[in-house]
């Protein structure tokens, strides 16, 4: 019995490339990519092959189908600039090698080649920033170019080993904290990135990048004031850069001072009339303050500067109540169709496509393009099903109801907080705007303190590796830092707060951590907002999220959080009882009046008619539903998912 032969490694590949043994190369690669047609290594070797034959027909395939699998891969766009420019055609050559740098700023070879075109065209300026941005590559040691390298590449457990051991030896190197700040981002390690870029400012209080780093930085901790401070001391030493201008706007809306930022982003574009980032950013602040008119306005602006910017399509389709025409559809479809298109355009058109075509009732085209802008985030996601179970299983492991009776009574005492949890899309914005609309309670945002105080216990582990992981190391606390934990979340979400006596806190996610917030807030109130099933995990897989929830770009992983999220619940219910008031969505559309009553009886405050009426309720909201909730209760989205019934059967078997 004959086996076949064993598919040509792309170490061997690459010898007979770097031997200039093209063809044989070939030959090798024709029978890898048989097994292995989306191998992205492989495709771009060929290309390369294809090139130096002069087979530029063959190359430019091969280099399409690469850009389509991996949009942002750099070194895909450096070769179609080496492919045009073997042809003859510069300014396609120029326009590649610029992607090239933008998607991977180690391509030296990428910055030089776009210099010999421009000096010798005499587009002084422009090479100027060409060579400035060199300079910078050259100026960094070989390390971090490798590091950078890497990063570009998604290899992030490499590019930190590499950048640690380069700290070690040069622990106050600026640009190596910015990197490691960065790879920490990445994965979500968000305090050790604070840490490296607070330090970075304070060693170089002049490096603008290290402190713009740092805003970003604050943001994503959701550490608003901070960012803010930050944001307008930069702009106080330089009043009229619009870089500086553009950040003061983002973090004043990030405040909730979005008349400031409004006046900010129009003086902005008094300079730059035409700039689409900060239209589209305009039209986000108008979008939260329900000036839904001027928003759209704001977005088709920016489209009208640049048909191309795909993020202000999204931004439309986000908008859940706005109708792309006929002529929208065909240009999105012509930019879904480029093969130029960068990995987060392709992401933001593909879910764009997928509202115009939900909204035009072709529910399998729309299907189809939900599908690829998802597939597409989740080849870039570290998300395991699998552990996140294993996370959820040692919450009802850990907090037994003996465990937390031994507990009872510690923490701090304060009664302020309300913690609506569950699932995204599961109809949390629209309880917040019903109760928020209540004198004696604020709406805020998602926040990140429970989250922020669960990752803190978990990091134990990591420094100290004879310290219990989390949740196991509640057991250890102490009643005295199970209260001081309780009074600083109290104490850094009073910014988010205005004045009224309760306070609400959506971080859907938070449902994970029901036991930490009973220890150290044990008078709070938490209220679970349940959907059914399908309508939920669907809803949830059209719905780009701006970041944090991962499961939600696969029906499977999506049906498997929700069952294990059920089973937590039905734990925390088991353990805690009466701690949790369940509210369905179904049944808020239903009977509103009741459902109200029920949770402000719940939260211990007298029933007010404003609730009912929560629409006419002037706030910021922040989430996709701005605009729904914002309307009285409709029922037009219960069965909707019921439309996409034959393309979720792998959702349908979970729930059987």
């Amino acid at each position: 019995m004959s086996t076949a032969n064993p598919s040509p490694s792309l170490r061997s590949i690459q010898e007979k490339i770097v031997a200039q043994a093209f063809s044989p190369a070939l030959d090798d690669l024709a029978i890898l990519l048989g097994t292995e047609p989306e191998n992205t290594d492989a495709l771009y070797m060929a290309a390369v092959c294809h090139r130096y034959l002069r087979q530029f027909d063959d190359a430019a395939r091969c280099l399409e189908q690469l850009k389509i699998l991996s949009p942002d891969f750099g070194r895909a766009h450096q070769e179609e600039g080496h492919l045009q420019r073997a042809m003859g055609n510069e300014d396609a050559a120029l326009n590649a090698y610029s992607r090239a740098c933008q998607s991977n700023p180690a391509l030296e070879a990428s910055f030089r080649a776009q210099l010999e075109i421009l000096n010798r065209r005499g587009a002084g300026e422009y090479a100027q920033q060409v060579q400035s941005q060199l300079d910078a590559l050259l100026r960094l040691p070989k390390p971090l170019v490798a590091v950078t390298d890497l990063i570009s590449q998604g290899k992030l457990v490499k590019a930190e080993e590499i950048c640690r051991q380069f700290l070690q030896k040069a622990p106050h190197h600026i640009e190596a904290m910015r990197l490691l700040a960065d790879i920490g981002i990445r994965l979500g390690a968000l305090e050790e990135a604070e840490f490296l870029l607070e330090s970075a400012t304070t060693f170089a209080p002049d490096n603008t990048p290290a402190r713009i780093d740092y805003i970003r930085a604050l943001r994503k901790r959701q550490k608003f004031s901070k960012a803010f401070e930050q944001a307008r001391a930069l702009l106080a030493s330089a009043p009229d850069n619009l870089q500086f201008q553009s950040l003061y706007a983002i973090e004043c809306m990030q405040t909730g001072d979005y008349d400031t930022a409004l006046a900010t982003f129009d003086a902005i574009l008094q300079r730059v009339p035409s700039d689409p980032t900060t239209l589209t950013s305009r039209g986000h602040a108008l979008k939260t303050c329900g000036r839904f008119d001027a928003a759209v306005a704001s977005y088709r602006a920016a489209l009208a500067s640049n048909p191309n910017y795909a993020e202000a399509w999204h931004s439309l389709a986000n908008l859940k109540t706005y109708r792309f025409s006929d002529q929208d559809i065909a240009t999105m479809q012509a930019q879904a169709a480029d093969s130029a298109l960068s990995f987060m355009d392709r992401v933001y058109v593909s879910f764009a496509l997928g509202k115009a075509f939900e909204d035009a009732a072709d529910y399998q085209a729309s299907f189809e393009y939900y599908a690829r802008g998802n597939a597409l985030k989740k080849a870039q996601s570290r998300y395991d099903a699998g552990q996140i179970s294993e996370e959820l299983a040692a919450q009802a492991r850990v907090l037994t109801a003996g465990f937390l009776a031994k507990r009872a009574g510690e923490g701090c005492p304060a009664p302020d907080p309300i913690f609506i949890v569950g699932l995204p899309r599961a109809g949390s914005t629209l309880l917040e705007q019903i109760l928020s609309s209540h004198s004696q309670i604020d709406g805020t945002l998602e926040l990140p303190n429970i989250l922020s105080c669960a990752q803190q216990l978990r990091r134990r582990k990591r420094e100290n590796g004879a310290a219990p992981a989390y949740p196991d190391v509640l057991a250890e606390l102490p009643r005295e830092e199970l209260r001081a934990l309780g009074e600083q979340f109290i104490t850094d979400t009073r910014i988010h707060r205005q004045g009224a006596p309760y306070f609400i806190d959506k971080m859907p996610n938070n449902f994970r951590h029901i036991g930490l917030i009973k220890l150290i807030l044990p008078n709070a109130k938490i209220i679970d907002a349940r959907r059914e099933p399908m309508a939920c995990c669907f809803s949830s897989f059209k719905q780009l999220f701006a970041e944090g929830q991962e499961f939600s770009y696969d029906l499977e992983d999506l049906g498997h959080y929700y069952r294990d999220y059920v089973a937590l619940m039905d734990h925390w219910d088991t353990v805690l009882p009466d701690f949790v008031l369940r509210v369905n969505h179904e049944d808020v559309l239903e009977d509103l009046e009741g459902q109200v009553a029920r949770m402000l009886a719940f939260i211990g405050v007298p029933f007010e008619e404003s609730c009912l009426h929560y629409y006419e309720t002037e706030r910021a909201v922040r989430t996709p539903s701005s605009e729904q909730v914002r309307k009285p209760i409709y029922r037009d989205a219960v069965e909707q998912w019921r439309n996409y019934a034959p393309w979720l059967e792998p959702l349908r078997k979970i729930f059987a």
